[in-house]
């Protein structure tokens, strides 16, 4: 039999908000098929299969993205030292892109008119999700439940969900005791609403799932070196057991264990989102923060400083704004992409690390290749001349004060 209305595609995640909306677009006279994107989160997928498929899902596609995610989004953000106002690093942000590509993919080769999502109607998720679906499909429709009034009206709360699932049959695990929302990735996880909307509440002890707390981690340090080839981590190795990892997913998830284990990558802040509404959200982001600390080091050794500052300005900041605005697959991010590569050429090399309760502390770093010329520990040295001649910081000086000379200070 065919639906009247057509095929949709939904992204669902086998939780209330989505297996209500399955329900939902099929009593609105949709064919619904589900996708749900492994993008490196603790979840039961098959759990979550069965789930769609018992109460009305006619497929259910359950999609590996972690290595493309690693690979295409992670490392390019740890490349770019990505942020968003200067703290977030864009942990949900970074997924968006590979989730909603493979979304379009399914739909286009399944013959779905429509995609759908959970997202609320007040958040960044719903813009980043669609500008992704029309930048990579022209003519696909979207349905977005949480911003059409037959949809809203009807389930002001969660109360109203879980009268309608229980109606519907939909199976459904109460977790009340938690009165914040989730989003997990390989990257991180993020917490946000309930509780958390008064800035000024601490989050309890236990809402943190990945790490632990940095006051409980162990009394002993732990010691890492990571090996980096144009800027990309390429080799992990831990001098306390002698483990080495190598395979990009296999390294993102173990930097992510030794971070767990020692509470490294927690942070609370306020944030602006896309749509002009300030959000407090809590995050932990393991493995992300010490690969940032580590890379950021290494191009204090090999990255001339005046690219550096330049890349800075020209590509740090604005990859992180379009990383978090939703416009991945946009002609500016591809051009700062292009650009990244060549700022990256001879960042090589290592840095040794040290992990302690909750504290990423370099403790050395060695460069290879061009990048290693850029320091001359001779030149350098405060202990002898090493080709320098202090003399022609004379000229060099008074050069630079030619104009100060001729300004009058404000604050005289």
């Amino acid at each position: 039999m065919v639906a009247p209305k057509g095929k949709v595609l939904l992204a669902y995640s086998g939780g209330l908000d989505t297996s209500c909306i399955l329900v939902w677009l099929i009593e609105q006279g949709y064919e619904v098929m589900a996708y749900l994107a492994d993008v490196g989160q603790e979840e039961d997928f098959e759990a979550a299969r069965e789930k769609a498929l018992k109460i009305g899902a006619t497929k259910v596609f359950i999609e590996d993205l972690k290595k493309e995610f690693v690979q295409e989004l992670i490392f390019p953000a740890i490349q770019a030292n990505a942020v968003y106002e200067t703290n977030y690093l864009l942990g949900t942000s970074l997924a968006r892109p590979v989730i909603a590509r493979k979304q379009i993919e399914i739909a286009d080769r399944e013959g779905c008119q429509f995609v759908s999502h959970g997202c609320t109607g007040k958040g960044n998720d719903q813009v980043r999700f669609e500008l992704a679906f029309y930048a990579l499909k022209h003519d696909i429709k979207v349905i977005a439940p949480w911003r059409i009034p037959e949809f809203f009206e009807r389930f002001a709360g969660r109360r109203d969900l879980l009268a309608y699932a229980a109606e519907k049959g939909v199976p459904v695990v109460q977790t009340a005791a938690k009165p914040w929302s989730t989003d997990e990735n390989l990257f991180h996880i993020s917490y946000e609403a309930g509780i958390l909307e008064d800035p000024n509440t601490t989050p309890p002890k236990d809402m943190w799932k990945l790490t632990v707390d940095p006051e409980d981690a162990p009394n002993t340090p732990e010691r890492i070196t990571i090996t980096f080839e144009k800027g990309i981590p390429v080799k992990v190795v831990n001098h306390n057991d002698n483990t080495t990892v190598t395979e990009p997913v296999e390294l993102f998830t173990y930097l992510n264990t030794v971070a767990r284990r020692n509470g490294i990558g927690r942070i609370d802040i306020v944030e602006s989102r896309f749509i002009g509404v300030k959000s407090r959200g809590c995050y932990e982001t393991p493995g992300g923060t010490i690969l940032r600390a580590a890379h950021i080091d290494l191009e204090g050794l090999t990255l001339d400083g005046q690219l550096r500052a330049l890349r800075d300005q020209n590509i740090t900041f604005p990859f992180g704004r379009i990383l978090y605005n939703g416009q991945y697959f946009s002609p500016e991010r591809e051009f700062l992409t292009h650009s990244l590569a060549f700022t990256q050429r001879n960042v090589n090399g290592d840095v040794k690390l040290k992990l302690y309760k909750g504290n990423t502390i370099v403790e050395g770093r060695i460069a290879r290749g061009d990048g290693a010329k850029l320091y001359d520990e001779k030149e350098s040295s405060m202990d002898e001349h090493g080709g320098y001649n202090p003399q022609d910081a004379d000229g060099f000086i008074k050069i630079h004060s030619i104009r100060l000379n001729k300004w009058t200070p404000a604050d005289q």
